[in-house]
């Protein structure tokens, strides 16, 4: 599994090692961010077909596909196919919910603006727009909002070696997409 994700990182990194700024479509995030965000979020979220109750959650909630909870019921099961375009389209609300409190976010390289979509659909856009992140991005100072990704490695208060892995290749993607 390491060797997958250290592959895709790569890739990805590869894909942004030029600053590209990502033109916004009428709908919100152009569609290459929205296809890098979900080919960087797959691996880590996991695909799963049928319902299952996520136990960390608190409350356990019926989770399907890439970690959707929305409107999953138990035994509910959908189509790798079903899973792919549900997942774009959740990438979607949260890059759009992220833009709405960091409103330069569109503007960012795709790497930032990948790795910042990753980590608001892991920890909701709530908690990301109240973030000292968000106040830091808002602030233009992208380098140290790359920087907190490390601090959202939490879950019921103990660090969670998934959750420091995933967030130090956001970070990496993130601080490596502003070089150039």
């Amino acid at each position: 599994m390491q060797k997958i994700l250290a592959a895709l990182l790569a890739w990805l990194q590869s894909l942004f090692s030029t600053p590209k700024r990502a033109a916004a479509t009428s709908g919100g995030a152009a569609a290459g961010v929205l296809a890098a965000v979900a080919a960087f979020v797959g691996p880590w979220e996991g695909e799963r077909l049928e319902a299952y109750l996520d136990r960390i959650a608190d409350p356990p909630v019926w989770t399907v596909c890439f970690g959707e909870t929305r409107g999953v019921q138990q035994g509910d099961s959908y189509t790798s196919a079903d899973c792919q375009q549900m997942l774009i389209e959740a990438l979607a609300d949260y890059h759009a919910g992220l833009a709405r409190c960091v409103a330069s976010l569109p503007d960012q390289p795709q790497g930032v603006q990948v790795a910042l979509t990753s980590w608001a659909y892991n920890v909701g856009v709530g908690a990301a727009c109240g973030s000292t992140l968000a106040r830091l991005a808002n602030a233009a100072d992208w380098q140290a909002a790359c920087q907190q990704l490390a601090r959202w490695n939490r879950a019921g208060g103990q660090p969670v070696a998934g959750l420091t892995n995933r967030r130090a290749a956001e970070q990496r993607l993130c601080l490596n997409s502003l070089e150039g």
